[in-house]
């Protein structure tokens, strides 16, 4: 790759726009005094020794980057319950500017390592002065116990290259369930509230 900037262009505005858009769902949600199912949003481009890295790992060439590496763009969107991920992405499944190419449901479906996450593939059109240029992206949707397990087994893989020994690995698998566990018994204590509530205020309806 002869210019890198020129290439990852594209992705930062991407990356830049996709980040305000988001923000804006929680901000609407909450002009309108509803509970936004968005917790915060991050964002990032993939650093070149990273793309580079996933080049030979993946056996990707060169002149298919653009087409074959899709989380090059990465969006991440964390949410405060389990069933706000599913809320978040019919809310992405309705939006025009997004061009959705695959779901991947790594919440009911864990990974082996335990990781657990929804991930979105869609095609983003970026307007550049000589025209628009369609780029692959990627977002990540996941609650807040999702990415506090994700981010520490990440660091934890990038310090010692990813080989855990197996009874490590274990240990991790084991802190992954215990963490959706958490998740679940969180949501079921949200439902039990608004049921309580809910309750409450048809009591003094008919009062």
């Amino acid at each position: 790759m002869k210019n890198w900037d020129t290439f990852l262009f594209p992705y930062q505005q991407a990356v830049s726009e996709l980040k305000i858009k988001l923000r804006g769902i929680k901000k609407e949600f909450e002009r309108n005094n509803q509970v936004s199912p968005i917790e915060f949003v991050t964002g990032r481009v993939k650093p070149v020794p990273s793309i580079k890295e996933k080049m030979v790992r993946r056996y990707i060439s060169e002149d298919r980057l653009a087409q074959d590496m899709e989380d090059i763009a990465g969006l991440r969107i964390i949410c405060p319950f389990v069933d706000d991920i599913y809320k978040v992405v019919d809310i992405l499944r309705k939006r025009g500017d997004l061009n959705i190419l695959e779901e991947r449901d790594y919440v009911h479906n864990a990974k082996n390592s335990g990781y657990r996450s929804y991930h979105i593939v869609f095609e983003y059109g970026i307007d550049l002065y000589n025209g628009e240029k369609s780029i692959l992206a990627e977002i990540q949707i996941r609650t807040l116990a999702m990415n506090f397990w994700a981010t520490v087994e990440h660091s934890l893989g990038y310090k010692h290259k990813g080989e855990f020994p197996d009874d490590l690995k274990k240990r991790l698998q084991i802190a992954a369930t215990a963490t959706f566990k958490l998740d679940e018994d969180m949501l079921k204590i949200k439902d039990e509230l608004e049921y309580i509530n809910k309750n409450d205020s048809d009591i003094e309806d008919d009062e």
